[in-house]
């Protein structure tokens, strides 16, 4: 496949500039110095994927290795999922647009049950079987890693070998055996199966075979020994130190709008607060965090390499980072001057103090996320969420009156021994909370508002309420209906999960190798994306679950028994059952366990203190600015004098896919990366000064569109070319700088050439000669409004004008009131289709830069 071939069904489908790969930091190599290529997938659609630190670790690490190609691949949209289908092309990679069957391994990153059915689809789309034992030796190897593997069983037969824990070591590892494989020559896939499943951290599902008893649980066999599995196969691997670990210091900045589009800074791995309910807080313990000293180091390197000004402490608990005020107050003083903001995912009420929220807003206010999880304090003791009512007060007074706007509360129903005085405290808790918004200036009407989200709770393996039944769709339906109707209130908006979602959730959390034969059906049925609740169909799973025989409730809904097998007994997460069933008594009784940060050992078994154990920093040493390391400045001084320029630039070739809103945040970034100083609003959110001239749509190029920008004067013409050259991605250059006045009257250009070059077809000369020799020539269009307008396209296009059969110049008035794109000419005069004018080539020609439509 070639990137000419894929280019041409680009243009067919919406947001075309997630499947380009030619983003700022991703990385190419050359073909001779390559041994191995990886795929690296994820389920999911580019602005999900993209934003995930896990992907953006191993993309680093494996690429630093120069025999490794890493590249990226994402589950396509429905639109470019039919255009390949139809053209007969297989799905490719980003950066080389190579059909990932011809990939050395594949690696899936699973991170949501719901994601599985696009597990298929990629598979499918690259001409690849799905089941392991369908593959043969000239497939791929396919593996998977995420916290999904916890308990990889559902999707086992699916995956050659799967990765469980972190998967920095374990991944260099097993390309390091797959080289020496390669090299040796064997050719069939046993031998390296045999080698990967010595390594740390990886489970090879085909080495034993499930069997069930007569209860209907999953028994696994020895493939070769035929002898029942009663000890772990599979052991969690981990990262001691973060320090030593990869991390990547020049991210992939995306196109599009990414669900997180910020510096995402991992300040630790691991939470001991014990919560419950939560697999991630099990499941990566210990605590382990990275020095202020490096984060301090990490963001300056990062922000430079990626011109974002905002960054996210990510942790599954930021507020707990035990030098997070000294850190907090270092990046905002750096980041101050610059414009750049820090946000936090989610914090914990009782970390939140109005010291951090003050340091939060030096810049602008980020949102908060607070999760009390239950509304009453006997339930947040049983689930082992140790914060009180009045903290979670507290901390929402705190934020109103420092200026937030909104909070975001985060709760869960259905939880284990959850009673109805538990809603009703939930209720009453959010009432309370709504009180302490503030009032609008001068008035009287309160200003802020409170986002509140429930969610069914779902029981996870390797948690202490893995024994839990889930409730049923019905109860949740119930309690979800009860919770809305009672906060119907101004200030307050309500959201829930669907519970049909969260069933099906809680089935692949929990299921077992029998749900492989649902998956199939299920996807040959058409479930594609159930993460998204516009694609979801509950209908079509369930006839599938009636066609396979599996019963839900089995894995779900009913009460369990602590003495029985879990299908996930075979994997060693490094927490004892021993532990997790302690905990599960004790939650039964009310009664609490510290955070082992604070208090003494809980003996969970994750710790050997040998090589593993907890890493906290409680001190923090200023770092002297590294020498070498030039902070870009991108903000001007408050007295310096600044004057205005107008940047020219053009828009061509794959530079046309980039939507107007998407292209101004690359040229952001761009003057971010370049360290060019610009002026700024006032004011709570302060934004760069810096306006364009009218958008184009996308897939339109152009040989000079500008934009105007307010800079000091100090800053020559000749540095901001340089700059921005040096620093936007393919298809976008700057082509001059000029400066102008700040006042400068608007001036409009009078027309507007076009080029247009069909891909098939050409022009006929009869036609345009019938169009000229026409008086009249009217148009019917659609308004803004929906209404229909008339226009005669004969006042409008002055010229129209064949230099070859498949090429047409037009020119076109572009006075107010009576203009019109060539894409409406195109179908009213020559009736071309939406797919042919959506193929050709439309260049708005270079224009006298003198003339401007911005207003300045």
């Amino acid at each position: 496949m070639t990137r000419h071939s894929i280019q041409k069904i680009w243009a067919l489908v919406e947001h075309p500039s997630r499947y380009l790969g030619t983003e700022i930091n991703r990385r190419l190599k050359a073909e001779a110095d390559v041994k191995l290529r990886m795929a690296l997938v994820f389920p999911d659609l580019y602005e999900i994927g993209t934003s995930h630190f896990g992907m953006q670790i191993l993309y680093h690490l494996l690429n630093a290795d120069p025999e490794i190609a890493a590249e990226r691949v994402f589950m396509p949209a429905p639109d470019l999922i039919a255009s390949l289908r139809a053209h007969g092309l297989a799905l490719p990679s980003l950066e080389t647009q190579r059909p990932i069957r011809q990939f050395d391994i594949i690696g899936f990153s699973l991170l949501y049950e719901l994601n599985y059915t696009n597990v298929l689809g990629i598979l499918q789309l690259g001409n690849i079987p799905f089941l392991s034992c369908e593959r043969g030796e000239y497939d791929p190897l396919i593996i998977a890693g995420g916290p999904c593997t916890c308990n990889p069983e559902p999707v086992a037969d699916f995956f050659d070998a799967m990765v469980i824990g972190d998967g920095e070591s374990v991944i260099m590892e097993m390309t390091k055996q797959w080289m020496a494989w390669k090299r040796a020559g064997v050719g069939r896939k046993e031998p390296l199966l045999q080698t990967w499943s010595q390594i740390e951290g990886v489970y090879v599902p085909s080495f034993y075979s499930a069997t069930y008893d007569g209860y209907g649980f999953q028994r696994l066999r020895n493939r070769d020994s035929f002898q029942t599995v009663n000890e772990p196969v599979a052991k969690r691997a981990i990262i001691g130190a973060l320090d030593e670990a990869a991390f990547p210091e020049k991210p992939v900045v995306p196109f599009g709008k990414p669900v997180h589009d910020r510096l995402r800074l991992e300040i630790s791995r691991g939470c001991t607060r014990g919560c419950r309910f939560c697999q991630a807080g099990m499941i990566y313990r210990p605590v382990r965090e990275r020095s202020p000293e490096s984060l301090v180091r990490l963001s300056e390197v990062s922000l430079n390499a990626t011109g974002y000004d905002n960054i996210s402490l990510l942790s599954l608990s930021t507020g707990d980072y035990r030098c997070i005020g000294p850190l907090l107050e270092e990046l905002m003083t750096r980041g101050e001057s610059r414009q750049v903001a820090v946000s936090f995912p989610s914090l914990r009420a009782d970390t939140l103090t109005p010291e951090m929220m003050k340091q939060i807003k030096r810049v602008r206010k980020t949102g908060f996320t607070i999760a009390p999880e239950a509304g009453s304090q006997r339930l947040r003791n049983i689930i082992n969420k140790n914060i009180t009512k009045e903290e979670i007060a507290r901390t929402v007074q705190n934020a109103f009156d420092l200026g937030w706007q909104v909070i975001k509360l985060y709760f869960m129903i259905g939880l284990p021994f959850e009673q109805d005085d538990d809603l009703n405290d939930l209720i009453d808790l959010v009432k309370e909370l709504r009180r302490f918004r503030g009032l609008k200036k001068g008035g009287s009407q309160p200003k802020g508002k409170i986002h509140v989200s429930v969610a069914t709770f779902i029981p996870k393996p390797h948690t202490p309420f893995q024994w839990a039944p889930q409730i049923s769709i019905v109860e949740s339906k119930e309690k979800i209906e009860f919770i809305r109707k009672s906060l119907k209130l101004p200030g307050i908006e309500f959201k829930w999960q669907n519970p049909e979602v969260s069933i099906l959730e809680g089935l692949w959390a929990r299921g077992d190798r029998r749900l492989s034969g649902l998956l199939k059906d299920a996807y040959g049925k058409g479930c594609l994306f159930d993460g998204w609740s516009d694609r979801f169909d509950y209908k079509k799973w369930m006839q599938s679950i009636a066609d396979t025989g599996v019963n839900i409730d089995f894995f779900t809904t009913r009460k369990r028994n602590v003495t029985e097998p879990f299908p996930w007994d075979h994997i060693d997460i490094r927490i004892s059952k021993e532990y997790l069933e302690q905990e599960w008594n004790r939650a039964k009784e009310g009664e609490t366990t510290p955070d082992c940060r604070f208090g003494g050992c809980g003996q969970c078994g994750s710790c050997d203190f040998d090589t593993i154990e907890p890493v906290v920093f409680s001190s923090f040493e200023r770092p002297v600015p590294d020498p070498e390391l030039k902070t870009q400045r991108s903000v001007m001084k408050p007295d310096e004098r600044f004057q205005t320029y107008r940047i020219v630039y053009s828009k061509k070739g794959e530079g046309r896919f980039f939507g107007h809103l998407e292209m101004v945040r690359l040229i952001l970034h761009a003057i971010r990366r370049a360290g060019i100083p610009v002026r700024y609003t006032e004011g709570f959110q302060p934004k760069p000064k810096i306006s364009f001239d009218d958008p184009l749509p996308i897939g339109m190029e152009s040989e000079g569109e500008a934009f105007y920008l307010r800079v000091p004067e100090t800053v020559l013409p000749q540095e901001i070319i340089a700059g921005l050259n040096g620093q936007l991605p393919e298809g976008l250059a700057v082509l001059d700088c000029l400066r102008v006045s700040e006042r400068a009257p608007i001036r409009n250009t009078s027309v507007i050439p076009y080029r247009v070059t069909l891909m098939e077809g050409e022009f006929g000369e009869d036609t345009i000669e019938a169009f000229k020799r026409a008086p009249h020539f009217l148009m019917v269009q659609k308004s803004r409004k929906g209404e229909l307008k008339k226009q005669n396209l004969k006042d409008i296009v002055l010229k129209i004008e064949r230099i070859s059969p498949d090429t047409l110049d037009i020119l076109v008035s572009n006075e107010s009131g009576k203009t019109v794109r060539p894409a409406d000419i195109l179908s009213a005069v020559f009736n071309l289709s939406t797919e042919a004018i959506r193929r050709a080539t439309v260049v708005k020609l270079m224009v006298n830069p003198l003339e401007s439509t911005a207003n300045v």
